[in-house]
């Protein structure tokens, strides 16, 4: 895909989930309805589990493919490539902050901006 090598991917997926696991246990720890969820980051994989009855999200890194893969319990799965400093969802052009956006404002119940866990870089 747009990356010069295998490190520079890493790094982007690495800063981008990690700003992701930062963001959702402060997101969480935030919301009392929310007392059973569960944030853990091992390996490239994010897991949020909301509970009952808000489901899991399963964010992770697809290195042979250059991607980042979603699983959400209201959009379904999807994979995203990284153009232009976003992860976008060919499919519809919807970028994974964006949708990240939408859907876990539902369930915490309050605006949410997944934009500041954007990668501090500029790859194409």
């Amino acid at each position: 895909m747009g990356f010069s090598d295998k490190g520079t991917f890493e790094y982007v997926c690495d800063e981008t989930l990690e700003a992701f696991s930062d963001y959702f246990e402060e997101l969480v720890e935030g919301c009392g309805h929310l007392k059973s969820a569960d944030v853990t980051y091992s390996d490239g994989v994010l897991t949020v589990n909301f509970g009952s009855p808000y489901g899991t999200y399963v964010i992770n890194r697809q290195t042979p493919n250059e991607q980042i893969w979603l699983s959400s319990p209201l959009s379904g799965p999807k994979r995203y490539d990284f153009i232009s400093g976003q992860w976008i969802y060919k499919h519809d052009g919807v970028p994974l902050h964006k949708l990240l956006d939408t859907e876990i404002s539902q369930i915490v119940k309050q605006t949410v901006d997944f934009s500041k866990c954007l990668p501090n870089v500029n790859v194409k």
